[in-house]
């Protein structure tokens, strides 16, 4: 049984009062031909017309609003639509910019191979000449050895006959009793004097002739091994130049591979000519000798360094030193260079060496490590994949590992360091020095 109290009966009383008043009953009154006739218009006929009225009244005005809104609706598309050719074309000049740069990078490739495989002419070339030089210097040298001896003997043959014409000067004074027997001694010393400045003589044309020829070798062969000397100077000079764009000092770099060899020391005393034939010629094949070792080092040291990019296209994200970190947006160190690229891009190896680190690595993600020597090591982070194990030997632009975005990371791309003696250098000086080495070559 529903209980209604006296709020809710007066409601309804006053609904059905306002309603009575609104739509009170109607006739319609009709007269034709003289009849008169009226149709009776009821109270609950009116209410349903009404709202058909203000039903048709809601429909039109809703059509009409809406034909009114679908113009600004089709404009609002036709902006999208505008803005996606717009961030079309925008991409394929992109695509067009990294072919151009893939194109140059391919060129400057080729035109590396090329200069490498000439330099290895002119090292084969230098050797040669070297071994020929080498060769005529020990026929020199015997035959200067010889002379040397000629020399030394015809020294003593003259000191021997001044001791006797000493002893015989004595005994002249003591023979002077004895005439004929110190004419016939004075006969025979002057004989045995006369055989000796004849013998004198010959011995000193021989060391004439053989200082003559001393210097036509100087001569012929001091301009071969003076070039030599100013090749290999210019090719030291290119290297250390080299590897002064990396930032490291090439004294401090060699030093690493000569820190095995023993301990010598004691003052610098420069060598000078001893003014005997060919001693010019000496002292540059001494300075010869010395520019080739350090050439020779120079060209060990340089294999190892670390100087081509890790991968084939590139662009930088995030530069080497104080950055904006990209999760906090606070200022930070970045201790290396991260390039971007498509993801699973091959990742190849900037030198040969040696992996010593292999796997996952906190913030890094999945990450590898290479001793190259030298103290100089390389570390790729963020790999989707690595592809190489711990102690495992890898060759220079070996491929091993694929870009990813693991560990603490935004998106795709390669974190990539170079350490020198446990700090950290910046990579992007050496791939430069590297466009240098294969382009200026």
């Amino acid at each position: 049984m529903n209980r209604r109290g006296p709020f809710d009966t007066t409601t309804v009383k006053r609904l059905r009062a306002l309603v009575g008043r609104l739509f009170p009953e109607r006739q319609l009154v009709m007269r034709t031909e003289g009849r008169v006739s009226y149709f009776k218009i009821s109270q609950p006929v009116q209410i349903v017309m009404s709202g058909l009225v203000a039903v048709t009244l809601s429909w039109s005005t809703f059509t009409s609003v809406s034909f009114l809104m679908h113009d600004q609706v089709l404009q609002a598309k036709d902006d999208e639509i505008a803005g996606a050719r717009l961030a079309y074309r925008s991409l394929l000049n992109e695509v067009a910019e990294y072919q151009r740069k893939f194109a140059s990078i391919t060129k400057d490739l080729e035109e590396n191979h090329s200069l490498m495989l000439g330099l290895v002419e002119k090292n084969a070339a230098l050797q040669r000449n070297l071994s020929s030089v080498s060769r005529k210097l020990e026929i020199t040298a015997a035959e200067r050895q010889q002379v040397i001896s000629a020399r030394e003997r015809l020294k003593e043959q003259l000191a021997t006959l001044e001791n006797e014409m000493t002893s015989l000067s004595g005994r002249n004074f003591a023979l002077k009793d004895n005439l004929n027997a110190v004419e016939s001694d004075l006969h025979l010393i002057m004989t045995e004097r006369n055989k000796a400045q004849n013998d004198s003589s010959r011995m000193r044309n021989r060391v004439e002739e053989l200082t003559s020829r001393l210097k036509e070798l100087q001569e012929t062969e001091g301009e071969v091994v003076q070039r030599m000397n100013e090749r290999a100077g210019d090719q030291i000079a290119s290297l250390e130049k080299v590897i002064e764009l990396t930032g490291l000092e090439p004294d401090r770099l060699l030093g690493a591979t000569e820190s095995d060899a023993s301990g010598v020391g004691g003052p610098f005393i420069p060598v000078e000519p001893d003014g005997l034939p060919a001693g010019d010629l000496k002292l540059e094949l001494a300075n010869l000798d010395r520019n080739l070792s350090r050439l020779e080092s120079l060209q060990e040291s340089i294999a190892r360094v670390p100087l081509a990019a890790p991968l084939t296209t590139y662009y930088i994200t995030s530069s080497y030193g104080k950055r904006k970190d990209p999760m906090t947006n606070r200022w930070s160190a970045h201790y290396g260079v991260d390039l971007g690229g498509p993801m699973k891009s091959p990742v190849y190896s900037t030198a040969a060496g040696k992996v010593t680190y292999a796997g996952w690595k906190g913030r890094y993600g999945r990450l590898i490590e290479i001793d190259h020597g030298l103290g100089l090591k390389t570390r790729f982070a963020h790999l989707s994949k690595v592809l190489v194990k711990v102690g495992q030997e890898v060759k220079f632009h070996e491929k091993i590992g694929l870009l990813g975005s693991t560990g603490r990371s935004t998106g795709p791309h390669l974190h990539y360091e170079v350490v020198f003696n446990n700090k950290t250098l910046n990579p992007l000086k050496f791939i430069r020095a590297g466009k240098y080495v294969f382009k200026d070559k």
